[in-house]
């Protein structure tokens, strides 16, 4: 099934890509969420615009996307969750909340979607994780969680 990306979607590409997935896929999860659309010869069409407005804003926000990787490799993010007496927590601290966290710590309006967790973070402690925020330019984040 040929579709086109509107959404970055990890593993498979960016948006304006088109990309040839198995049908299921396709029609049971990329299209039911808006991550891509159809392919038809008038959609690709569209892939054009779709490629240069984001070209133009990759372009724009590179200089931005490294101020602000300075700004966030300069932040330490403090957090307080429930946890047991050994330090686990209860559930875990995934992406949302670490960009709720940086924002109340005076950081910048973070995309849940750029902030890799490779593993739930489930114990209190510093972590390190690491913000996408533009193709050429990540930055890690120091959070602290503690219990309470």
């Amino acid at each position: 099934m040929k579709l086109i990306l509107t959404q970055e979607v990890g593993g498979l590409g960016t948006p304006g890509d088109v990309v040839d997935v198995a049908a299921g896929y396709g029609r049971n999860y990329l299209l039911p969420r808006g991550f891509a659309m159809p392919w038809t010869r008038g959609a690709e069409k569209q892939v054009d615009l779709i490629k240069r407005a984001r070209s133009a804003r990759e372009i724009r926000t590179l200089e931005d996307a490294q101020a602000v990787a300075a700004q966030l490799e300069r932040l330490t993010v403090r957090m307080r969750r429930r946890a047991g007496t050994n330090g686990r927590l209860f559930g875990s601290v995934g992406p949302a909340d670490i960009a709720a966290a940086v924002r109340e710590a005076g950081g910048p309006e973070l995309d849940r979607r750029k902030i890799i967790v490779p593993d739930p973070i489930k114990s209190a402690g510093s972590h390190r994780v690491q913000v996408r925020l533009h193709p050429e330019v990540s930055a890690a984040v120091n959070i602290e969680i503690t219990a309470g």
